[in-house]
C-alpha cells in the first residue's frame, strides 16, 4: 500500500524476475536513489500475524486516505498529532501485529489513559533521516539537540514510577517496528551513555558567557551575531577554547580599527549641523560583503582637508566586492580596517570549521549505538500515537474490546470466543459518539451473514463499521462501541462497489471477480469477509447463482462475514449452505412512507425503496411514474390468473366462513385476473402464521369480532398480529394475508383494498388510512393499476 501511494502518479511497467530486487529497484526510482545505494535488512516477525490488508480493504475504510471514503486515520487520533505518529498507526492499520504485540497495545493504551502525572513532549525523530545524518556525518547541532531530547524522554519516563511500566510495555511494539529486538536493562544503560556523550560535547548550557557573540558599541551587532551565530553555543567552550580566543582577539582588534579609522571622521559629521540635503555618515554592516565599512551620503573626502579628521579622510578608499569591483559610491574602507577584517573572517572560520570537525566526530561515535537511538526514537514515535489514540478514544467514548487470540495447534479446539465476534453499542466510525449523532447496531456473529436491506439502508455503512471496529481490535486499539469481544483474525477482508480497469482491459465485474477469487483462496475459519451487493454488475440469473456458490464456499471455509445483496433471488436457490443466518436493515412506516432506521434486524428485506431512492435523488416524477408502471406491468406478466385460496384448517362459524369467502372473492375481483399467483392465506382465532412470512412484506385484513374490517400493511406479520390480538375485543379475530413484493408494493395494496372494499360496503375500521395515497380511489382499475401478489 505504500508502494502503491508513492507510485500511483507514476508509469511503471510492473516487474519481471526476480520480484525483491525489482521492487528495490523501483522504490530507488521513485526516491531518486543511485544504484550503489544498499538496503539495510532487519528482520520483523510474521508468525501468527495476520494479512496485511488488501489495498481495496485499505481504501474503502480510509487507512489509506481515499476521496469520499471517511478517513479511520483521522478519528484515530487528535487533528494536532500528525506526521510520525500518524504514519505509525497507518503502518500498523495496513499491516496488523501477532496476538501478542495487539495484547501489548492494548494494555499500553488502557495504562495510558490512566496515568495521572504529566507526561514528557515525546520528541519525534525520524528513524531514518537519523541514520542518514549520523552515516553521512551531516547531524547539525539542532539534529544532535533533539537526539537528545529523544533519549533524555526515555530516561525521563524510566525514572517516574508510572512511567515506567509504559516504558516496559512499549519494548515489543517497538521491536516489531524496527525489526530490533534490545534488552530493556541494556537499552536504559545504552541511552544513559549515547546522552552523556553528546551531553559532554553538545552545548546546552544558557549561562556559559564566553559563548556569547561578540559586542562592540562602535560596530553594529548584526555583524557579529551574522558571523557567530552558525557555531557559537554549540559545543561545548571547553572544546573550542583556542578558536574562542582567537576569534575574541580578532573581534577586539576590528573594534580598534574601526574606532581609529572611522570614528573621528563620524564624529565631525555629526558636530556639523548639516542643512537639509547636507553630508551625512555613518559605520555601516554591508550583509552581503559581510563586511563593517564607513558609509557616507553625499560625502567627497577630497573636500574636507585642513579640517578634524583630515589624516583619517586621506586614507579612506572605495570598499570592494569579494570580486574587486567597487560596491558603490556611498561605500568605504581603510587598509586596516580591511586587514582587520580578513583576521576576524579567518578566525571565525576556523571557530566554524572546529565546530563542524567535533560535530561530524560525535556522529562517527554515536554511529556504533545506531540500532539504540533508532529504537529509541521509534519508541518515543509510538509513545506519542497511542497516547493521542488514548485520549481521542476517551473523547469519543469508545472502549476497548477484549482480543480472543486462537490455539496454534492446528489439532486443537478453537477457544472460548474465537469464532465469535460480538460488538454492541457499534456505530461508525465517522460519526462522533460525544455528539450523539450516531445510530448503534448489536452485531453478534457466530457465522456468516446473508444481508438484505433497501437502498440507502445502512448495509456499506454498517460493513465499513464492522469491518474499522475489528481492524482496529486486532490492532489494539480502541473500537467505536458500547462493549465488543473480537477475535485476532487472521485476515480481514472487505469487497466493495468495483471499478472497471481500461489498463487492465477488464470491466468492472471482471474485476470484482479477481477480488472475489484472491478472497476465497485466502478466507479461513479465522478470517473476517465481507462482500457488499456481490455481482452486481453482470445479468441478474447468473450473478445470483454465481453469488449463491460464493456464499457456500465461504459458508464452508467457516469464516465469520457478511455477504450483503439485492438479489433476493438467492433465497429461492438451493443451497447447501448450513450455518447461513439471514439478516435485513430495518425499515418502519411513518405517515404512509417507509423509511430506513438504520438498525440491524433478523429476518429478509425484500424491499429497495428504489423509486424512493430516485425521487429523494432528484429524478424527475414522470420518469419514477413510468418507471412504477412498467413495474407493475412486468410482475403482472409473471403470473398466473386468479387467486389461490390455501385456508388453514380451524374451527370456524358459518357465517365467518361465508365472510371469508366473499371477502376472497372481492379481493380477487380487485386486484384482477392478471397477477403473480396471489396466495391468501387464513389465520384462525387462535393460530398464527407460518415462519414463511419473516421478513416478508405482508397486506392483511383482519375480521375483527364486530364483523369490521381491518387492512394493513408489515414486515413482521406475527408481531402484529399478535399487537392486534393483545387489544381488548380482539383476542379473537381471525386473519387473511397476502405476501408481496416488498413494502412499496403493500403500501399500494393496502391503500387500493381499503378505497375499493369500502365502496363495496364492508365496514372498515381504519378508513382514514386510505386517504394516506391517491391510489385506488377509482372503481375502475386500468392495466397501470394492476398489483402484483405473491
Amino acid at each position: 500500500g505504500l508502494l502503491w501511494g508513492e507510485c500511483s502518479g507514476k508509469n511503471f511497467e510492473w516487474f519481471e524476475g526476480d520480484a525483491l530486487s525489482e521492487l528495490l529497484s523501483k522504490v530507488k526510482d521513485v526516491y531518486g536513489l543511485d544504484d550503489e545505494v544498499s538496503f539495510r535488512n532487519v528482520n520483523v516477525p510474521l508468525e501468527n500475524r495476520p494479512r496485511p490488508l488488501h489495498l481495496g480493504t485499505a481504501t474503502q475504510i480510509g487507512a489509506l486516505p481515499t476521496e469520499g471514503i471517511p478517513c479511520l486515520l483521522k478519528v484515530l487520533l487528535p487533528s494536532t498529532c500528525s506526521g510520525l505518529p500518524s504514519l505509525y498507526v497507518r503502518d500498523l492499520l495496513l499491516n496488523p501485529p501477532a496476538y501478542d504485540i495487539a495484547l501489548k497495545i492494548q494494555e499500553t493504551c488502557k495504562l495510558m489513559s490512566t496515568v495521572t502525572c504529566s507526561i514528557p513532549e515525546f520528541t519525534c525523530v525520524s528513524s531514518a533521516k537519523l541514520v542518514k545524518l549520523l552515516e553521512q556525518r551531516e547531524a547539525n547541532y539542532i539534529e544532535f539537540c533533539r537526539i537528545k531530547n529523544v533519549l533524555d524522554e526515555v530516561l525521563h519516563m524510566h525514572r517516574h514510577p508510572e512511567l515506567v511500566e509504559i516504558l516496559k510495555l512499549l519494548m515489543e511494539p517497538t521491536w516489531v517496528a524496527t525489526g530490533l529486538k534490545i534488552d530493556f536493562e541494556t537499552f536504559v544503560n545504552e541511552c544513559h551513555r549515547a546522552s552523556d556523550s553528546i551531553g559532554e560535547m553538545i552545548s546546552l548550557d544558557d549561562d556559559e558567557s564566553h559563548q556569547n557573540v561578540s559586542r562592540y558599541d562602535n560596530v553594529p551587532n548584526e555583524f557579529f551575531s551574522d558571523m557567530e551565530s552558525s557555531w557559537r553555543g554549540r559545543i561545548k567552550g571547553i572544546h573550542i577554547e583556542k578558536e574562542i580566543t582567537q576569534v575574541e582577539k580578532s573581534a577586539e582588534a576590528l573594534s580598534l580599527a574601526v574606532t581609529e579609522d572611522f570614528h573621528p571622521i563620524v564624529s565631525r559629521i555629526r558636530a556639523i549641523s548639516a542643512s537639509l540635503g547636507g553630508p551625512k555618515g555613518e559605520i555601516a554592516y554591508s550583509r552581503e560583503n559581510e563586511s563593517v565599512w564607513f558609509k557616507g551620503k553625499r560625502f567627497i573626502p577630497s573636500i574636507w582637508g585642513g579640517t578634524a579628521g583630515e589624516d583619517q579622510i586621506k586614507q579612506l578608499k572605495p570598499a570592494l566586492d569579494s570580486k574587486g569591483k567597487k560596491v558603490g559610491e556611498e561605500w568605504f574602507t581603510t587598509h586596516k580596517v580591511e586587514a582587520a577584517l580578513v583576521r576576524y573572517h579567518e578566525a571565525s572560520k576556523n571557530a566554524n570549521a572546529r565546530v563542524l570537525e567535533l560535530l561530524r566526530e560525535l556522529s562517527v561515535k554515536l554511529q556504533t549505538k545506531i540500532n539504540v537511538l533508532v529504537f529509541a526514537s521509534m519508541l518515543l514515535v509510538i509513545a506519542k500515537a497511542l497516547f493521542a489514540h488514548a485520549c481521542e478514544g476517551r473523547r469519543r467514548k469508545w472502549v476497548f474490546p477484549t482480543l480472543v487470540g486462537y490455539n496454534t495447534d492446528e489439532d486443537a479446539k478453537p477457544l472460548d470466543g474465537a469464532t465469535r465476534m460480538k460488538l454492541t453499542g457499534l456505530s461508525p466510525y465517522w460519526f462522533d459518539v460525544a455528539s450523539g449523532t450516531a445510530v448503534h447496531n448489536t452485531v453478534d456473529m457466530q457465522s456468516l451473514f446473508l444481508l438484505t436491506g433497501p437502498n440507502g439502508g445502512g448495509k456499506s455503512s454498517l460493513l465499513r463499521s464492522i469491518c474499522a471496529g475489528a481492524l482496529l481490535g486486532i490492532c489494539g486499539f480502541m473500537v467505536p462501541a458500547e462493549s465488543a469481544c473480537i477475535p485476532h483474525f487472521d485476515s480481514i477482508m472487505l469487497h466493495m462497489k468495483s471499478y472497471d480497469s481500461p489498463v487492465d482491459g477488464k470491466s468492472s465485474f471482471q474485476v470484482e471477480m479477481s477480488e472475489i477469487r484472491s478472497i476465497l483462496s485466502q478466507a479461513t475459519w479465522r478470517s473476517l469477509v465481507l462482500i457488499d451487493e456481490i455481482c452486481r454488475g453482470t445479468e441478474t440469473a447468473k450473478g445470483t447463482c454465481i453469488a449463491g456458490s460464493v456464499i457456500e464456499s465461504l459458508d464452508a471455509s467457516g469464516c465469520l462475514g457478511i455477504v450483503s445483496t439485492h438479489l433476493h433471488g438467492i433465497f429461492s436457490l438451493p443451497l447447501t449452505a448450513k450455518n447461513i443466518t439471514y439478516k435485513a436493515m430495518g425499515a418502519e412506516n411513518v405517515e404512509g412512507q417507509t423509511r430506513p432506521t438504520w438498525k440491524l434486524t433478523d429476518g429478509v428485506c425484500r424491499e429497495s425503496l428504489a423509486f424512493e431512492t430516485a425521487k429523494r435523488e432528484g429524478v424527475p416524477e414522470t420518469v419514477i411514474q413510468r418507471a412504477e408502471a412498467l413495474y407493475l406491468s412486468v410482475c403482472a406478466k409473471e403470473t398466473s390468473s386468479g387467486v389461490v385460496v390455501r385456508p388453514i384448517k380451524t374451527e370456524t362459524s358459518s357465517s365467518e366462513i361465508s365472510l371469508e369467502n366473499d371477502l376472497t372473492k372481492a379481493i380477487t375481483k380487485i386486484c384482477g385476473k392478471k397477477m403473480i399467483e396471489p396466495v391468501a392465506l387464513a389465520i384462525g382465532a387462535r393460530e398464527l402464521p407460518p415462519p414463511s412470512t419473516v421478513g416478508s412484506s405482508c397486506v392483511y385484513v383482519m375480521l375483527r369480532p364486530d364483523k369490521r374490517l381491518y387492512i394493513g400493511q408489515t414486515d413482521d406479520l406475527e408481531g402484529r398480529i399478535r399487537s392486534h390480538r393483545a387489544k381488548e375485543g380482539l383476542q379473537g379475530s381471525s386473519f387473511l394475508y397476502l405476501v408481496v413484493q416488498g413494502k412499496s408494493m403493500a403500501c399500494q395494496l393496502e391503500t387500493l383494498l381499503i378505497n375499493q372494499l369500502h365502496e363495496q360496503g364492508y365496514s372498515l375500521a381504519n378508513l382514514a388510512d386510505g386517504k394516506h395515497r391517491n391510489f385506488g380511489t377509482s372503481s375502475s382499475l386500468t392495466t397501470s393499476d394492476v398489483v402484483s401478489i405473491s
